[in-house]
């Protein structure tokens, strides 16, 4: 365990984002990577990919509510040094996870076919996501118990153990896509098929791993089956916390959704293209992803130690961060978006769509950015419903106008990408409002006496 509440704060968040970093470069480099073989099967093969990736922002939506939940109470626990409950929470939290992984898993694969054939622009497209979907729905099911595991060890300031097992993972899951997509050596080659084996191979392989780190009985959290018997109240706790923040990615899903459905009569071109760039965004957003999962424990101890100063400036100086590595990105981007968009494909109308959505949407980056810190100090202070709220805001003014564009003559994809930078500057105004208002909500306390070390949570960290 390490404690947060003294030091620099700056130098808690480099060396936390330096981890999650490591951890990210490695997790987006096989993205990449993976869309860099299926992009040699063809256009519509990364059509494929790209529709089954939209299922991801969906598992994300359903792991962020457990991974912020268990993150900020255990945080917060830490924080107020009470060992016995933060073990407590750590296991219920892995109750939780295979309750929730379960249910994915079994909706996921009733529902894979139907998914693919309602999101493709043509039946090969759809085909070939229901080929990859049946590997990768386990592989996303197991993702729960992974990101459980992964958000206590940050919520107590350990780093490493995720770093290392994530960025062993990805290196498996590199090393044999190529081989079961194209069979090299065994000669059966599995496709698209093949990528999402490799992934499900990997992701056994890491959840295993990460499960030693919490076996043994010196561990500062470690499996306790007597703590396995489900505890609504604690689950309703941390689901409280962490469903507006699921919500957030539910709706980021459904705007993916209404993209895909708006871009069929453009042609699998223009999906690969779209979903080409949202991979380069992925990859060019990782720092400031990165920063964000910093940024949660590092304030979420010091909010339950009821240092209010040092929660302020974890934002601040985070805020600073994630607008400079942004900046750097959106230039980029600027001037370059053709060769990012052509490493993964060499059709030039997967390019210019492509390359037309990076130069548009990185006008936005900045702004994305700081939304990204200040989602995050919401969720260490124990309250994710503003995210929730200015995302929904966001989505709505993209979403239905959208919709109700596509339906007029004449209609092109750059009106949808405009739309989407006017509405993230929309979003920023909110959450600055709203995180103005929540720190003189939730840091009330600075001007209280503190309470013990060992008092109950405060009501305002765990309130609506």
């Amino acid at each position: 365990m390490q404690d947060l509440t003294t030091g620099s704060v700056s130098r808690h968040l480099l060396k936390t984002t330096g981890f999650m970093l490591v951890t990210m470069v490695f997790q987006t480099l096989y993205f990449l990577i993976d869309l860099y073989w299926v992009g040699r099967l063809g256009t519509s093969a990364v059509a494929a990919v790209a529709i089954a990736g939209n299922l991801t922002f969906i598992v994300l939506a359903l792991t962020q509510m457990l991974g912020v939940g268990t993150t900020t109470v255990v945080s917060h626990a830490t924080g107020r040094k009470d060992h016995i409950e933060a073990k407590r929470l750590f296991n219920q939290a892995q109750v939780l996870a295979m309750v929730t992984g379960g249910a994915f898993l079994i909706v996921g694969l009733l529902f894979r076919t139907s998914y693919s054939v309602a999101m493709s622009a043509d039946a090969e497209t759809a085909r070939l996501a229901g080929q990859y979907l049946l590997w990768f729905i386990p592989a996303m099911a197991l993702q729960f118990a992974l990101v459980a595991m992964a958000a206590a060890l940050r919520a107590v300031g350990n780093f490493k153990p995720g770093m290392l097992v994530s960025t062993v993972s990805v290196v498996i899951n590199m090393i044999l896509a190529p081989f079961l997509i194209f069979g090299w050596v065994t000669g059966h080659a599995y496709g698209v098929a093949g990528a999402a084996i490799s992934t499900l191979v990997a992701v056994i392989i890491g959840v295993a791993w990460l499960a030693t780190y919490f076996t043994g009985k010196d561990s500062y959290l470690h499996f306790d089956v007597g703590d396995w018997s489900p505890r609504v109240d604690v689950w309703k706790r941390m689901l409280g916390i962490g469903l507006p923040a699921g919500f957030e990615f539910g709706v980021t899903a459904l705007y993916l959704a209404v993209v895909y459905s708006i871009t069929r009569p453009f042609g699998a071109a223009a999906q690969a293209g779209f979903g080409i760039g949202m991979r380069v965004i992925q990859a060019g957003f990782m720092p400031v992803v990165a920063l964000g999962f910093s940024v949660a424990p590092v304030a979420g101890q010091n909010f339950g130690a009821r240092q209010a100063q040092r929660v302020k400036a974890t934002f601040r100086d985070a805020a600073w961060m994630a607008a400079g590595v942004m900046l750097l990105f959106a230039i980029l981007c600027q001037l370059a978006p053709e060769p990012l968009v052509r490493v993964f494909s060499k059709d030039p109308a997967v390019i210019a769509v492509g390359s037309e959505y990076l130069r548009i949407i990185s006008w936005n980056y900045v702004a994305s950015g700081l939304i990204f810190v200040a989602s995050s100090t919401f969720q260490a202070m124990g309250n994710t419903v503003p995210s929730l709220v200015t995302s929904a805001v966001r989505i709505t003014l993209v979403a239905i106008p959208a919709v109700l564009l596509s339906r007029t003559p004449g209609f092109q994809l750059v009106w949808i990408w405009y739309l989407s930078v006017a509405s993230v500057f929309v979003q920023l105004t909110l959450s600055m409002l709203l995180l103005r208002r929540e720190f003189r909500r939730r840091l009330a306390f600075a001007v209280q006496p503190a309470r013990a070390s060992t008092s109950p949570e405060p009501a305002e960290a765990v309130s609506g």
